[in-house]
């Protein structure tokens, strides 16, 4: 069951309409979707365009930079994936090795350093218990310090 509930404008007139056709006079925004086609259409247009005019094809468009840039990024993080070797090596993926590598040569470079700050501690231990020595003792107290 509809109301035709009737309203008076600013003029006192009443508007016989249904209040479902008197609905908010601004359309509920609609969020833009973009095909593959017109996003790498754009993207070239975009990187093709010299130093100034790359504005007026956002503009045109009413597109944001941010936006194009995210579309640019996206197409060549595809394209890295596409000519990256797919073949799986024994020990993983093919950058693995490398990885490895690099790791095994971490390991070694922060052993020799644990090594040399162990030996670095060890040295300091002797040194204080010379000094200790040397000076007769914790116990004994030095007759300058004594008034």
């Amino acid at each position: 069951m509809t109301t035709s509930r009737q309203l008076a404008d600013h003029d006192g007139e009443i508007d016989p309409r249904p209040a479902e056709e008197m609905a908010d006079p601004a359309a509920r925004p609609v969020r833009r979707s973009f095909t593959a086609a017109y996003k790498a259409q754009i993207a070239a247009e975009y990187e093709a365009a010299p130093h100034g005019e790359k504005s007026a094809v956002l503009r045109r468009e009413g597109l944001y930079h941010s936006t194009v840039t995210k579309w640019i990024t996206a197409r060549e993080r595809l394209v890295g994936e596409a000519s990256a070797p797919t073949r799986r090596h024994r020990d993983g993926p093919a950058g693995r090795p490398v990885e490895v590598g690099r790791l095994r040569a971490e390991n070694a470079r922060l052993t020799r350093a644990l090594e040399k700050s162990q030996a670095v501690v060890e040295i300091m231990g002797k040194l204080h218990g010379l000094l200790e020595t040397i000076s007769g003792g914790p116990d004994t107290a030095s007759p300058s310090s004594r008034r």
